[in-house]
């Protein structure tokens, strides 16, 4: 069965709603937390877009539009989740075709994940490869004591 599905940026009043799906993906976020992240990292011009088939919200994209002296300006795609039932249908590659749209559509001729381990094959099939400069990252100890 192929699913044709819907894309846009959600709206504030629908985000909500969107964290069952995306706790799928980040099941450390409460709603608390998920509402202080998403305020600070909107600040800095995180977005978050829906995939709907038939008007049900069955994915999700949270990204970024960044520019770094490493990488200059690019999409930074944050977050991608499909619905667990709805995986391995080709939804994936369609709302990772709609990031690359949105890469193009603001001028970005690159864009750039991280993946889990478990996911690098989904995105070579898609067609990315790892990037020379391998990520690092080490835990530092806040001074509030948190």
């Amino acid at each position: 069965m192929k699913f044709s599905l819907t894309f846009r940026k959600l709206e504030k009043k629908e985000l909500e709603g969107a964290l069952p799906l995306l706790l799928q993906l980040r099941p450390h976020l409460t709603p608390e937390l998920f509402q202080d992240l998403y305020a600070a990292q909107s600040k800095l011009g995180y977005e978050l877009h829906g995939a709907f088939f038939a008007d049900k919200l069955v994915g999700l994209a949270g990204m970024r539009t960044v520019a770094t002296l490493a990488r200059g300006p690019h999409l930074h795609l944050d977050d991608l989740v499909i619905a667990s039932g709805l995986r391995s249908k080709g939804l994936g590659g369609q709302l990772l075709a709609y990031a690359e749209n949105e890469a193009a559509s603001r001028g970005l001729g690159k864009l750039f994940l991280d993946a889990r381990k478990d996911a690098i094959p989904f995105y070579e099939h898609e067609g990315y490869s790892f990037h020379p400069a391998p990520l690092m990252a080490k835990e530092i100890r806040r001074r509030d004591g948190a």
